[in-house]
């Protein structure tokens, strides 16, 4: 797998509408993961730490509305943006998704191009830098597109692992990583690394920032930006 790869978890109980989704992501250059009800969801969100949640409202075991809700109230997955999917077209269904926390809304039956068009918009504010947008924190600024990274007005030298680190961490300045969830991201789910190894590049991003404050250690947690 590309570490650049987004990751869509699809849940939908319907075998045939997740998989014509699954086909259609996957060729557009996402990984997906795939649910069939709201508890499969829930484990998989912690499992797979996915980049946008495709979630249908009438789900087996626990609502696609009881999902969304648990998710925007926890810190750790409020910023994953939810599209909705549902038959149910009414004003007040469309406005108690919303108001539950979910990011987008679609009606059923939807165009596959127009939902394909809607997941890329959400993941353009959520993961910037997968759209080549430049990324700034501070005076750091991260130039995704041509991978170059300026503190002040000072040109910055990193490797490709530090800078992928860097990348993830502006994209969500604040937020607690954990060892487990920065492997996941910068080193990919297919290839074995100790945890320790993030803990050296690390070191290496603060002493390429030229000061160890900005990257915090949360102790029992991981790293955060700020």
């Amino acid at each position: 797998m590309s570490v650049d790869q987004p990751t869509v978890l699809i849940v939908e109980d319907e075998a045939a509408q997740r998989e014509v989704l699954s086909y259609n992501l996957e060729a557009e250059g996402f990984r997906v993961a795939k649910a069939e009800d709201g508890e499969e969801a829930l484990l998989l969100v912690e499992e797979e730490n996915p980049d946008i949640i495709v979630l249908d409202w009438m789900l087996p075991s626990v609502s696609g509305i009881e999902v969304c809700r648990q998710l925007k109230t926890r810190a750790d997955t409020r910023s994953v943006p939810v599209i909705m999917l549902s038959a149910r077209s009414e004003e007040v269904d469309r406005v108690r998704g919303l108001e539950t926390g979910a990011d987008d809304y679609v009606v059923k039956p939807y165009s596959v191009v127009e939902l394909m068009a809607r997941v890329k918009a959400q993941l353009r504010r959520s993961r910037p830098s997968s759209a080549g947008v430049r990324l700034e924190f501070d005076d750091i600024v991260l130039d995704s597109e041509t991978h170059r990274v300026t503190r002040g007005d000072r040109s910055l030298k990193l490797g490709p692992t530090e800078f992928r680190l860097l990348t993830t961490f502006m994209e969500k300045p604040g937020r607690v990583w954990s060892r487990e969830q920065l492997l996941d991201r910068v080193w990919g789910r297919d290839i074995y690394v100790d945890t320790r190894t993030v803990d050296v590049h690390i070191g290496r991003l603060r002493k390429a920032l030229g000061s160890p404050d900005v990257l915090r250690t949360v102790r029992g947690a991981g790293y955060a930006l700020g």
